[in-house]
């Protein structure tokens, strides 16, 4: 049988990650896995457990990572995230989440939980996951790696839009600057750092639409094995 088509996409916050993964699993007729979620489900119970940042008890976190029923239902073009059954779509998307999210991910025990929760998910029917180390430890194996970025600024003024179109604005100089503390954090931590290499393809999103990123990761994807 044919192995079912898992694809990575990995980036750092902003890059367009969601979207193009969103677009593009609808086009090739897959699942969409938002690996991102899946940690800041976790860094919001993290949180609403009384734990605070910087964090000093990684073994509650842990817990916490293994009790929870993480699960995906798709509503119209939506995609909603549930907690043990809660609707915590919105809420995984506050400013300081991101914060958390890149904190728990940083912790091994969290990460060998998700990693064999989306290895599960992915196994039956493939899927376009995208993240920060799926190409790399996720799913190695897989011929479909893409690292998808932009500049600081592109993926800042992205992020206050959304925000603002949430009606949870926030300064756009805040935004930058926690992005980039949060990029700092995914590229030095210890485990499984946000990095890409010759395995991937790069793609800069800073002027192109999500329309013209999914179209060339598509014919990538599609394209015969010798290029031809």
């Amino acid at each position: 049988m044919t192995p079912p088509v898992v694809v990575a996409i990995d980036g750092p916050s902003g890059a367009g990650k969601s979207t193009v993964a969103k677009m593009l699993a609808a086009r090739l007729n897959v699942p969409y896995i938002d690996t991102g979620a899946m940690y800041r489900a976790i860094g919001l119970a993290a949180r609403e457990a009384g734990i605070r940042l910087p964090i000093e008890d990684p073994e509650a976190v842990e817990r916490i990572a293994r009790s929870l029923s993480i699960r995906f239902e798709t509503a119209g073009d939506q995609i909603r995230v549930l907690v043990d059954g809660r609707d915590v779509t919105g809420p995984i998307r506050e400013p300081e989440i991101s914060l958390y999210a890149s904190a728990v991910s940083a912790i091994p025990g969290v990460r060998r939980r998700m990693v064999a929760e989306q290895r599960r998910l992915a196994a039956e029917h493939g899927g376009v996951m995208e993240g920060r180390d799926i190409g790399t430890k996720v799913f190695p194996g897989t011929p479909h790696k893409f690292f998808l970025t932009a500049s600081p600024e592109v993926r800042a003024r992205r992020r206050a839009a959304e925000l603002a179109a949430r009606g949870t604005p926030q300064p756009f100089a805040e935004v930058l600057a926690e992005m980039e503390t949060r990029d700092r954090a995914d590229r030095t931590r210890p485990d499984s750092p946000l990095m890409h290499d010759e395995t991937y393809v790069v793609l800069d999103s800073s002027e192109r639409d999500p329309q013209a990123v999914v179209e060339e990761i598509e014919r990538a994807i599609r394209a015969p094995a010798d290029g031809r």
